[in-house]
């Protein structure tokens, strides 16, 4: 009875050992399928990062090439524009300095013409006298005769000077536009950093014809419509298109408050201006800002 029992039970344990085995065989190879698949998925997602790696390295090099040639574009245009300020007040210069001999010039032609119908009075009442003036009629013939080949050396000197003062206003001109072209590019390239950003850019005290700097000095002129004397009646500057808050505060150092101060501007007091506000004498003419400050002074229809 004992043998009968043992049997079963000993095939029965054979029998769970050679599943249990089996079991986990079958397990281990799905494991083995699983893991090389988890492998595969990640070699996939490697493979992917490490491209997306190298075109994300290859981008930053082309934006890193791009910086570096905006920054060498914006260092050129800003050497580009010292320059032609340089060259602006050097045309101004020059142009100060003929203006002066055409001046000279015109005066001593004055003073020759002055001089020559002085002495041809002097003649003319000379020829009633005796004989015992003809010493004194001859040495005013003299000084008439010199005084005409004077004349005559400034009628053969005036007209080049003048051309000459004509090509050096025209060069100025021509500089000034070239500047303010450059400044406004300048500008652009700065916009694309802070476009909302307003710069008015001060001078020195060379570049200035009354000696002051672009900080608040007092400038004054005799006769002149500019005072730095503050008016109680301000009026909102910034209604004229091309003038904010910067070039409004620059106008009130100047002693402009009023729109009907703007719309009265002469030749004079727009170089004042202009010297503080540097490369805006075009734009003041370009656009337009006195005759938009007469058109907001004129008083209203009906």
């Amino acid at each position: 009875m004992q043998e009968v029992t043992t049997l079963p039970i000993l095939v029965a344990t054979i029998g769970v050992i050679v599943g249990l085995v089996v079991g986990w065989l079958i397990r281990s190879k799905r494991s083995h399928r699983e893991k090389a698949f988890i492998n595969a998925g990640w070699q996939e997602q490697l493979e992917a990062q490490r491209t997306e790696h190298a075109r994300l390295v290859e981008q930053n090099k082309g934006l890193m090439e791009q910086v570096s040639q905006f920054r060498e574009s914006s260092s050129q245009a800003a050497g580009r524009a010292t320059a032609l300020a340089a060259e602006l007040k050097e045309a101004w210069d020059k142009n100060d300095r003929l203006q002066h001999e055409v001046a000279s010039a015109r005066g001593q032609l004055e003073e020759t013409n002055e001089a020559k119908l002085q002495l041809e009075q002097d003649l003319r009442s000379l020829s009633t006298n005796d004989s015992t003036l003809q010493t004194a009629l001859a040495e005013k013939d003299d000084k008439i005769f010199k005084l005409s080949r004077e004349l005559d050396s400034w009628h053969s000197r005036l007209p080049p000077l003048i051309e000459k003062y004509r090509q050096r206003n025209a060069d100025a001109d021509r500089l000034e536009r070239e500047l303010a072209e450059a400044r406004e590019t300048l500008q652009n390239l700065e916009s694309q950093f802070d476009p909302d950003e307003t710069r008015v850019d001060s001078i020195g005290t060379d570049a200035l014809s009354d000696g002051l700097d672009a900080s608040n000095d007092t400038m004054s002129t005799t006769g002149s419509r500019i005072s730095a004397t503050a008016d109680p009646l301000r009026d909102d500057l910034k209604r004229i298109k091309g003038i904010g808050p910067a070039i409004e505060k620059t106008l009130n150092e100047l002693g402009i408050f009023r729109l009907e101060q703007i719309a009265q501007l002469n030749e004079y007091e727009i170089d004042r201006v202009a010297s503080r506000l540097r490369g805006f004498r075009s734009r003041i003419y370009r656009e337009d800002w006195i005759g938009q400050a007469r058109e907001l002074t004129l008083p209203p229809e009906g």
